[in-house]
């Protein structure tokens, strides 16, 4: 049997570079691929705040250098309204808990229930979100 060079074959190094896709950024941040596809079609390269462009795509799924992770993050962080939260529950959570409580759901529910709508909509504040709730609710 002949080896690669005798056969007039050189041997080459392949190295496989790796991307972030949605799912990768959704995890890194904490927030579904879904929230990640929203903040792309709502914060397109000529709104105020665009969201990094990709720097590949592949059968038209985007995917990102890992080391612009950290790009991605403090984009993020510059969304309008953005904290950096904890500490005791704002007024909001603790009007919208008080409501949620109203409406028969218990506490976990109602968290997770919020946990579901800052995700689905990834524009809005907490307190926003919990308001627009709230006004839902007294309809």
């Amino acid at each position: 049997m002949r080896s690669a060079e005798e056969a007039g074959q050189t041997s080459r190094c392949v190295m496989t570079e790796r991307f972030l896709g949605v799912l990768g950024i959704g995890e890194a941040l904490g927030v579904s691929r879904h929230a990640v596809h929203k903040w792309r079609s709502r914060y397109p390269g000529d709104s105020k705040h665009p969201f990094p462009e990709p720097d590949v795509e592949v059968d038209g799924a985007p995917g990102w250098r890992a080391d612009r992770l950290e790009e991605i993050v403090r984009w993020r962080n510059g969304l309008p309204g953005r904290g950096a939260g904890g500490g005791r529950p704002s007024a909001a959570r603790q009007e919208y808990l008080q409501a949620a409580t109203v409406h028969g759901l218990d506490r976990d529910e109602a968290l997770r229930a919020l946990v579901t709508f800052t995700e689905e909509f990834p524009e809005m504040t907490e307190p926003e979100i919990c308001a627009w709730l709230i006004e839902k609710w007294r309809r």
